[in-house]
């Protein structure tokens, strides 16, 4: 190699040397995308090395696999989402306001970062590509499931204080509303071009449209 030359590992596609640090981040970028648009059963190492401009030895440097990538995304969609749901939680308002405010911010979320929020519920894949079977003891082993347990008890703990404290009906109803938010936020990812209602107007009649009656009552 020449004196000065670039290596091919340390360039991206355009030629440009990549500042220190930047890399592992250039990868989940570039495998961010790749994910969104084909799932992630379909995307292997090979092409997200090509969309960063590596070659597939340089990304190993970084990840043993795609699903190690996988993982990642869905563990960095899930603490962004839980972050933006803690934000509206602040201060002495009535648990039914804050978990409104939630509501307002899961599905927000899920708008301004459709891509992170197609990752984040592709849970089934990584597991099964990592030869995983669904149940409770993979559920603990797996980073990207405790990453979502994380982020739903952001929505429980409110769900309880509003309930007076855990029980079944408690946990049953924060399920629900999760479930209740997801539904709307993953129709507007996946079918935008779908003749909807004034978006705004639509969010706020769905969060009033709870599935428990009471839940978003009050103040």
């Amino acid at each position: 190699m020449a004196d000065g030359a670039i290596p091919p590992e340390a360039a991206d596609a355009q030629g440009h040397r990549a500042r220190p640090g930047n890399r592992r981040d250039q990868i989940l970028d570039a495998a961010l995308q790749l994910f969104a648009q084909n799932g992630m059963a379909n995307v292997t190492t090979r092409q997200i090395a090509g969309a960063v401009g590596i070659s597939q030895p340089s990304l190993y440097a970084h990840f043993r696999s795609a699903d190690e990538i996988a993982t990642e995304l869905c563990v960095r969609a899930f603490d962004a989402l839980a972050a933006q749901m803690n934000q509206t939680i602040d201060g002495p308002q009535p648990p039914a306001r804050r978990l409104r405010q939630m509501a307002r911010a899961y599905i927000h979320f899920g708008i301004d970062n459709p891509d992170m929020y197609r990752v984040a519920f592709m849970l089934d894949e990584v597991k099964l590509s990592n030869g995983l079977t669904p149940g409770a003891d993979s559920d603990l082993a797996d980073p990207a499931m405790a990453a979502g347990m994380r982020c739903f008890e952001v929505m429980q703990r409110v769900v309880f204080e509003l309930m007076d404290g855990p029980s079944a009906c408690a946990e049953m109803t924060a399920q629900m509303i999760w479930a209740h938010v997801h539904g709307l936020t993953s129709l507007l990812i996946a079918r935008p071009d779908f003749p909807w209602a004034d978006r705004d107007a639509l969010i706020e009649a769905h969060i009033s449209w709870a599935p428990d009656a009471g839940v978003f009552a009050g103040p």
